[in-house]
């Protein structure tokens, strides 16, 4: 006679909860991602008006003014 197997039956993965800091670094390397894709995409015009202008100069250029932005609206008074 064989023996009948049972199926055992995995319960979901569970994912724990993010910590703040993994958020936070998780949101950075998401905004980094997206000014080099935005690089990326306007290389082209700016070398048109700049032609000498590297692509890592652009690159800094545009991290340059993203930071800028990040501290103004962080430094910006809160509304309650």
């Amino acid at each position: 006679m064989k023996a009948k197997m049972q199926q055992q039956v995995q319960p979901p993965e569970i994912t724990p909860p993010l910590s703040a800091k993994v958020q936070m670094a998780k949101r950075k390397v998401e905004e980094e991602i997206q000014n080099f894709l935005e690089a990326v995409d306007s290389y082209p015009a700016c070398v048109a008006k700049e032609p000498g202008i590297s692509f890592q100069q652009h690159l800094s250029n545009i991290f340059a003014a993203r930071k800028d932005e990040y501290d103004r609206r962080d430094n910006a008074p809160r509304r309650h």
